[in-house]
């Protein structure tokens, strides 16, 4: 058997060849590969501008805005009616409720009694009616609630309110006082059921 020298190895022609063909591949393919990222291809856009967005808004006013009473010198029986004007100078859709808060006084406030009507005058049926001191249109809870005043943006309507110190007040009452706010709640109606 012929030896070889070390140093001098035997390849295999098939190996040899198998090795040029991989090497020969993967030339190819990375020229494929780099070809294929340099082609050019015709392309365009179009930029859409002038897009805008702006929200309505929801703003709910009174007119008078504060003091809509000031009534001294009451007797048992005696009644006082004012009006207010409620306003949405907004530009969406609101519904409002009235709620009433004891500021002092909460004895006299419970005794008195207050009426709520739609409109300059107090006539017709209340809106609400009962002791000044839980007087409420609506509820302020969010949604739509019976009671509910709904107004257009930009409208406005006048609801009259009516004080009456009952015929029945005893003396207990005498020179006492009350202060009460009234707040008026206002939430948008769209997209709010």
């Amino acid at each position: 058997m012929d030896r070889m020298a070390p140093g001098h190895e035997h390849h295999h022609p098939l190996r040899r060849g198998r090795f040029t063909a991989l090497l020969a591949l993967a030339v190819v393919s990375g020229s494929l590969g780099a070809g294929a990222l340099s082609l050019a291809i015709f392309t365009d856009s179009q930029a859409v501008t002038g897009n805008a967005f702006a929200t309505g808004t929801i703003d709910i006013s009174t007119t008078p805005a504060t003091a809509l009473f000031s009534v001294s010198n009451m007797m048992p029986g005696d009644t006082n009616s004012q009006t207010i004007q409620v306003n949405n100078a907004g530009t969406g859709a609101l519904r409002y409720a009235i709620s009433t808060s004891v500021v002092s006084g909460p004895t006299l406030a419970a005794q008195l009694q207050l009426d709520v009507y739609a409109g300059a005058t107090c006539t017709g049926t209340a809106l609400s009616s009962g002791a000044l001191s839980a007087a409420a249109v609506g509820s302020a809870a969010q949604g739509a609630n019976a009671g509910d005043r709904a107004l257009a943006g930009g409208a406005n309507e006048t609801l009259c309110f009516k004080a009456t110190l009952p015929l029945s007040t005893g003396n207990t009452f005498q020179n006492t006082s009350t202060s009460v706010t009234f707040t008026f709640d206002a939430e948008q109606t769209a997209n709010n059921p």
